[in-house]
């Protein structure tokens, strides 16, 4: 009953088809993705793993990670950084925050503490080519970020000490205070006597007496510099401990930002004097330093900013970072009332001749690369998708290589597992982002892309579904350039509003200027089973629901993709409805004229885990293409494909009685293309366009960047 027709096309052929032309110019390209779960042992079974801080050996051949949920530091082998190898974690005896290495030797920081008023923690040394731990030093408090001057002659380390935030809502001050540790390094790694404590309290404004030190950088001079995230304060140190300069982080007007939560992407808001409360910090020589600007207490400017040393601002990128990943399909929407793509790691590196700021989004799941070659005028230059949780980063010139540790692991909701991603600094373009909006004359937002048609051969329209429901729109997609451009969002209304709750999952040309939407019910969300008919201006002029012989037998899963043959509307049902043998879906026609349904039965594969669906069809010629795939992804991903079926087989039958059951063939894995751009493989794969010119357009759903990566893929590839 199925056949493979034609094997997917070589990963250069796709990533040609995505790449940004930007000429012969150098861009970072990732070329790996790395599941920390396979450094877990065997019969570790779905324990949660996770990689947060990560540091690399001198020679940048490992890489040293902390995992907090599993209480283990895993190492990962680069030799040939675009095959990273397992090379095993070790076991400890509380949670490692933070690794520092020099040379060949890894130091971690590990909170031991019982609560959080009886705080301790202890310093690892860890010979990284035997895996043991070599010394142990007692520190005293719960430690949080550790850092290693670039001569390997001693450490800082952050003793955070952190509040109870179910304490009181979080509010300072909850002793024991945090402080600054500084400890020496000797031949045999760290000197547990030489350990002398900075008093950091008294400084801030906000809680004096509870600093909570969050993360620590050290210059070229030795001199370290301190942030106290909820005390929104930074504070410099001396090689000695002596406390050279300090100074509030300040606040921050924005503006053009979306401050609500509420299923619709509308950049009209602000936030006056909002608290930068910096996380991540990193010098930029001796004279700057960078902070990402995420927020933890009451603020969080959504951006990162570049201090002087005296504390004065040299830039401030306000909503700009926020405003780049919008235009990506990066902004998650279920943050806006906090704080937006929440930037909460930055890394300073230099490629050649070229410093480089490298600025997290914790939510957003994306890295901002800006040149800084004037730290007072940081310029964008790409935006590279990131695994979920965006924590650590780490540049290593030496290599042309940067590496991000991505800490959320959601395999407990059968989601994508934590993973840490390497990016190279190539000649040639720059494949990511495939869509963008830049260029629209407004900020426009978007994302769960869930359908497509194709208008010509360089257009296309797509639609998202219901993360977005409060404003569904009908995109245009110019993909004669890359990347393809969004170049108009037209809302679709209801007597001139917008038509709020629905769950559009298809679009098809209606042949006259409209359209017509399939919208999956979500029966706990009091959206019907649907077909809506829209025209030129986006305003739904009528509204078809499903019949008896449909509506009692409907199930959450229903279309997914509507198309036209013949002058009959066709739509996938995406899994089985309750008269529906396991294994067989229905696909449903409509006569706009005369008002008849029918449909045939259709055939999925079953797979070994999850369920299979389907996700779009698409009438060209003599066939209907339709999307099939699991709901797995990563590694556990087995479909992800495109059939078809003859048109003269869709000879509906009456529902309600026995449908036929209709012949399928495979005409493309989708696996092979899903992996190209050097990710994991996504699980929407859920929007199907074919042009007259038989050019197939593919899209992935990013589940509106909730408890997902936020990372579309738009592709093209051959009908034949």
């Amino acid at each position: 009953m199925t056949r493979q027709l034609l094997s997917a096309a070589s990963a250069a052929a796709l990533l040609a088809g995505a790449a940004h032309a930007q000429g012969t110019e150098q861009n970072f390209n990732r070329i790996a993705s790395f599941p920390v779960a396979l450094n877990a042992p065997e019969g570790s079974g779905d324990a949660m793993t996770s990689s947060e801080i990560i540091a690399a050996t001198e020679d940048g051949m490992t890489l040293v990670y902390t995992d907090s949920p599993a209480m283990t530091v895993g190492f990962i082998g680069i030799e040939d950084p675009a095959s990273p190898e397992a090379l095993g974690r070790i076991e400890l005896e509380g949670e490692p925050t933070s690794v520092a290495v020099v040379g060949q030797t890894a130091y971690v920081a590990v909170n031991t503490s019982e609560d959080y008023v009886n705080t301790s923690g202890e310093l690892l040394t860890i010979d990284v080519a035997t895996q043991e731990i070599v010394s142990r030093c007692d520190l005293g408090g719960q430690p949080d970020s550790i850092a290693a001057s670039g001569d390997g002659a001693f450490l800082s380390i952050a003793i955070e000490n952190e509040r109870d935030e179910d304490l009181d809502d979080g509010v300072l001050p909850q002793m024991p205070a945090g402080y600054l540790s500084m400890i020496d390094l000797g031949e045999t790694g760290a000197e547990c006597d030489s350990l002398t404590e900075v008093d950091l309290t008294g400084l801030a404004e906000v809680g004096p007496s509870d600093p909570e030190p969050e993360f620590v950088d050290i210059n070229e001079d030795g001199e370290t510099v301190v942030s106290l995230q909820e005390n929104n304060h930074l504070v410099i140190v001396s090689r000695d401990g002596e406390i050279l300069a300090d100074f509030t982080a300040g606040t921050t007007d924005l503006e053009g930002i979306d401050t609500k939560d509420d299923g619709a992407l509308v950049f009209d808001g602000a936030q006056d004097e909002r608290r930068r409360e910096p996380d991540a910090i990193a010098w930029i020589g001796t004279d700057y330093i960078a902070t990402a600007d995420e927020g933890d207490y009451e603020g969080g400017s959504r951006g990162w900013t570049v201090f002087n040393r005296d504390g004065t601002v040299a830039w401030e990128a306000g909503a700009s970072f926020e405003h780049a990943a919008v235009m990506i399909g990066h902004y998650p929407d279920k943050r806006s009332d906090a704080k937006g793509v929440e930037p909460e790691s930055v890394e300073i590196g230099t490629f050649g001749d070229l410093p480089m700021a490298f600025v997290g989004s914790e939510r957003g799941s994306v890295v901002g690369v800006y040149d800084i070659t004037d730290p007072g005028a940081p310029v964008l230059r790409q935006m590279l998708p990131s695994g979920i949780g965006p924590e650590g980063l780490l540049a290593i010139p030496s290599r042309n290589l940067l590496v991000t540790a991505n800490e959320e692991d959601l395999i407990e909701d059968g989601g994508a597992r934590s993973h840490v991603m390497i990016y190279e600094l190539q000649d040639g373009p720059a494949v990511y982002p495939h869509l963008t909006s830049e260029g629209m004359d407004e900020l426009t937002g978007w994302g769960a892309l869930s359908g497509l048609a194709a208008v010509d051969d360089s257009t296309l329209v797509a639609i998202s579904d219901s993360f977005y429901g409060l404003e569904p729109k009908i995109f245009t997609i110019d993909v004669s350039r890359t990347p393809a451009r969004i170049t108009d969002a037209m809302l679709v209304t209801r007597d001139g509003d917008a038509a709020q709750k629905l769950d559009l999952e298809g679009i098809a040309l209606d042949g006259e200027g409209g359209y017509w939407l399939a919208s999956e019910g979500r029966t706990e969300r009091a959206i019907p089973h649907a077909i809506y008919h829209v025209d030129a201006g986006g305003e739904i002029d009528r509204e078809i629901g499903l019949p008896e012989e449909l509506s009692h037998v409907e199930k959450r899963f229903g279309f997914e993709g509507i198309t036209m043959l013949e002058g009959r509307l066709w739509m996938a049902v995406q899994r089985e409805w309750a008269d529906d043998a396991k294994g067989e879906v229905k696909l449903v026609s409509y006569d706009p004229e005369s008002g008849e349904w029918g449909g045939v039965r259709y055939p999925l594969e079953t797979p070994e885990a999850g369920w299979t669906g389907l996700s779009e069809i698409v009438a060209d010629g003599e066939w209907v293409y339709l999307i099939e795939r699991d709901n797995q992804l990563g590694q556990s991903a087995a479909v992800k494909q495109i059939t078809r079926v003859a048109a003269s087989a869709l000879e509906p039958a009456p529902l309600g009685g026995e449908l036929p059951l209709v012949e399928k063939e495979v005409v493309r894995d989708l696996i092979p293309d899903l992996v190209a751009t050097n990710g994991y493989v996504q699980d929407k794969v859920e929007g199907l366009a074919i042009t007259e010119g038989g050019t197939m357009w593919i899209v992935t759903d990013n589940d509106g960047v909730d408890d997902s990566s936020g990372e579309t893929m738009l592709w093209s590839v051959p009908r034949d």
